[in-house]
């Protein structure tokens, strides 16, 4: 008997992996997390599974339903959205399943951030404008950010930064990132990315708050910064250039 975490995706169906995909069609127990899973994807599961939507339990009732399931053998698909090392919330579960000497695997899933770049038709980092992303969110009602990670210090370097479950917080993001990126920096919102409803608004920091007031953004939604969204003569890639050499593609002789 396995507990199988599983990376769900962002939310289309079709954007679950096919090792997530197959786990969830031979597992007899398959618990979701139905705020951000939505029923298509778990609609894989087999005749006669039992499969809950945990968004109404709590951490205890979620193990307590593992544990069954560990005791009478039945292999458990645990499916969360996006990919799962990203505010997956499943360390607490992986401890209280090894306390439990109960065994369990991951597998990982399609980031919203991926499906949100997806979306806007964009590359997140490109040469000689930035070569590194942030990913990151602020503190709302969700457990307190660690102090060394605040906004002054994530912006400082310019990096692309995309901000996770922190819509409700868009006042202090553009009141804090203003003076690091520029009031005409690029901002996109990518609410429910890849979703059959999926809405992109984009901006700059001094007038994606009208815009995002105009369209109602309470949850679900990306914030994505950087002047790496308004760059579209970028310099190319050294990759693919004629005069670049690499193991795989030797000096040729003229």
């Amino acid at each position: 008997m396995t507990v199988h975490f599983i990376g769900a995706g962002p939310g289309a169906p079709d954007l679950i992996t096919l090792r997530g995909q197959r786990l969830i069609a031979r597992c007899p127990v398959c618990l979701y997390a139905g705020s951000l899973v939505p029923p298509e994807v778990v609609a894989a599961a087999p005749a006669g599974a039992r499969v809950i939507d945990t968004a109404a339990l709590t951490l205890d009732e979620i193990i307590a339903e593992m544990a069954t399931a560990h005791r009478a053998g039945l292999d458990v698909a645990r499916v969360h959205s996006g990919d799962i090392s990203l505010y997956g919330a499943i360390a607490e579960q992986m401890r209280r399943l090894g306390a439990l000497d109960i065994p369990y695997d991951l597998t990982p899933g399609v980031p919203a951030f991926a499906a949100a770049a997806a979306a806007l038709g964009s590359e997140l980092t490109l040469p000689q404008v930035t070569q590194t992303v942030v990913l990151s969110r602020t503190a709302v009602r969700a457990s307190p950010m660690p102090a060394k990670e605040n906004l002054a210090t994530l912006g400082a370097s310019g990096a692309t930064l995309v901000l996770h479950l922190s819509i409700n917080n868009l006042a202090k993001i553009v009141r804090e990132l203003m003076p690091l990126y520029g009031a005409d920096c690029p901002v996109a919102i990518v609410w429910r990315a890849s979703w059959p409803d999926e809405r992109v608004l984009r901006a700059t920091l001094a007038t994606i708050r009208a815009q995002v007031k105009a369209a109602g953004f309470t949850r679900t939604a990306l914030i994505i910064v950087g002047r790496v969204l308004a760059a579209e003569d970028a310099a190319e890639s050294r990759l693919y250039a004629t005069d670049h050499h690499h193991l795989l593609r030797p000096r040729r002789n003229s």
